[in-house]
C-alpha cells in the first residue's frame, strides 16, 4: 500500500511537470491538463469501485500555501526601476478598477435576483472578479516581455487588492469612516511588519552558514503570512515587500544599511532562494489543481442552473479587460485574454462563512468560472500566437 501510494504520488508529478514544459508547444495551460487528470483519476476510481480518503479538508491548506510561493515568485521576478513606472501604475489601477467595478456589477445583480444583504452579495461577488496568478503567470512563456511583465504584476497584485478588499468586506458589518481608519491602521501594521520581516530574513539569508537554510526561511514566510492573516492583516502585502526587496537587492545599495549585507553573497543566496521558490510553487500548484479537479463532480460542471451566469460573468470580464486595455493604451492581444480565474478565486470562496454564502453562487458557478476563463485564455493565446506566425511569414 505504501509503495502504490509513492507510486503514484510520483507518477502523477512527473506527468504535472510533463505538462509543464509541454506547454509552450500545445499552447494548452497546465491547468487545464491537470484539472482533467484528477478528474480523470476520481473516475477511474469509481469506476474500479476504489475509495480513497477524503481530501477536500486539504484544499483550503495547499492553496493558502501556494498562494503564498506564486505571489513571492511573482514578486521576485519584479525589477523595480523609472522605466517600469508606467507599467506598475497600469497594472495597479487596472487591477484596483476591474475588481471594483465587477464586484459592484455582480453584486447588484445578485441582490436582484437573490435580495440578500449588499455587503453578503459583494462577498460572494469579489472571489469572482480576482486574476489567479498561478494561472495566469505560468502562460507568459509564449508572451513577449512586455506583456509577461504586465501580467506578472496585474495578476499578482490583482490577488492582494483582491484579498484585501474581500478581508475590508469581511471584517466590517457596516462601512464607515471609523472601517476606513481601522483598514488604515492595519496597512501601517503590516507595513511595519514587513519592514522588520524583510530585515530579519535578510539577514539569516546572508549570516546561516548551515547547509540548509532555504527551506527554514521559506517556513517562516508562510509562518509570517498566517499569522498575520490571522489577525486580519493584509498579510500578502508582506509577501509582496519582501519578495520586491531581496529581488532588487541591487537596488538598495543606496542605502548603508544593506550594505552590510554584502549585497554580492546575498545575490547569489537569492538567486538559490528563488529557484526552489519556482520549484515549490510548481509542486503545490500541481498538487492543488489535480486535487481540486479529483474533487469536481460531473453534475457541478454542466449545471445547466449556472451555465448562464457564468457565461455572463465571463463576458462581463471580457468587455471590462477591452475598456481598462483601451484606457491604459495596451494592446488587445494578447493580453484580453489573460485574466483567468483560479486558486485565490476558489480560495476566497471556501473561506466565506455559511452564514454568507447565497444559493447562486455555488460549486458549480465558481468551476464553470475557472474552466470558461481558462479555456478563453488558452484559444485566445492559441490564436494569437497563430496570427503573430503569420504575420512573421507574409513579412
Amino acid at each position: 500500500m505504501t509503495y502504490t501510494i509513492i507510486i503514484t504520488f510520483c507518477s502523477l508529478l512527473l506527468v504535472a511537470y510533463l505538462f509543464n514544459i509541454t506547454a509552450s508547444k500545445t499552447k494548452i495551460p497546465s491547468v487545464i491538463l491537470l484539472l482533467l487528470m484528477g478528474w480523470g483519476i476520481k473516475k477511474a476510481t469509481e469506476f474500479l469501485k476504489y475509495e480513497l480518503p477524503d481530501f477536500s479538508s486539504f484544499l483550503p491548506v495547499i492553496a493558502t500555501v501556494g498562494l503564498v510561493l506564486i505571489v513571492f515568485e511573482g514578486s521576485l521576478e519584479l525589477k523595480l526601476n523609472k522605466s517600469k513606472i508606467s507599467l506598475i501604475k497600469k497594472s495597479f489601477l487596472g487591477a484596483l478598477l476591474s475588481i471594483v467595478t465587477l464586484s459592484l456589477m455582480l453584486s447588484y445583480a445578485f441582490q436582484y435576483v437573490g435580495g440578500s444583504s449588499f455587503k453578503t452579495n459583494m462577498l460572494n461577488a469579489i472571489p469572482l472578479c480576482i486574476i489567479s496568478s498561478a494561472i495566469a503567470i505560468p502562460s507568459i512563456r509564449n508572451l513577449s516581455k512586455s506583456d509577461g511583465e504586465f501580467v506578472i504584476y496585474e495578476s499578482s497584485l490583482s490577488d492582494i487588492l483582491g484579498v484585501l478588499f474581500f478581508n475590508f468586506i469581511a471584517l466590517n458589518q457596516i462601512i464607515t469612516l471609523h472601517s476606513f481608519g481601522q483598514f488604515g491602521i492595519q496597512l501601517v501594521i503590516i507595513a511595519f511588519v514587513s519592514l522588520a520581516a524583510t530585515i530579519g530574513l535578510s539577514l539569516l539569508l546572508s549570516k546561516i552558514d548551515h547547509h540548509v537554510k532555504f527551506i527554514p526561511i521559506i517556513l517562516l514566510i508562510i509562518l509570517i503570512y498566517a499569522v498575520a492573516n490571522a489577525y486580519h492583516l493584509p498579510a500578502l502585502l508582506f509577501i509582496l515587500i519582501f519578495g520586491l526587496t531581496i529581488g532588487n537587492i541591487g537596488w538598495f545599495k543606496r542605502f548603508n544599511w544593506f550594505l552590510k549585507l554584502k549585497t554580492d553573497v546575498l545575490q547569489q543566496e537569492i538567486n538559490k532562494l528563488k529557484e526552489l521558490t519556482i520549484e515549490g510553487a510548481f509542486l503545490i500548484r500541481a498538487l492543488f489543481f489535480i486535487l481540486f479537479g479529483y474533487l469536481l463532480k460531473t453534475e457541478e460542471i454542466v449545471n445547466r442552473d449556472t451555465i448562464l451566469w457564468s457565461l455572463a460573468i465571463v463576458f462581463l470580464v471580457v468587455v471590462l479587460r477591452v475598456l481598462q486595455l483601451k484606457i491604459s493604451r495596451l494592446p488587445l492581444k494578447p493580453l484580453l485574454f489573460v485574466a483567468p480565474r483560479g486558486l485565490i478565486t476558489i480560495l476566497l470562496f471556501i473561506s466565506i462563512v455559511p452564514a454568507d454564502n447565497i444559493p447562486l453562487v455555488n460549486n458549480s458557478l465558481i468551476i464553470q468560472v475557472i474552466i470558461l476563463s481558462t479555456l478563453l485564455m488558452t484559444i485566445g493565446l492559441m490564436v494569437s500566437s497563430k496570427k503573430e506566425k503569420s504575420d512573421s511569414i507574409i513579412e
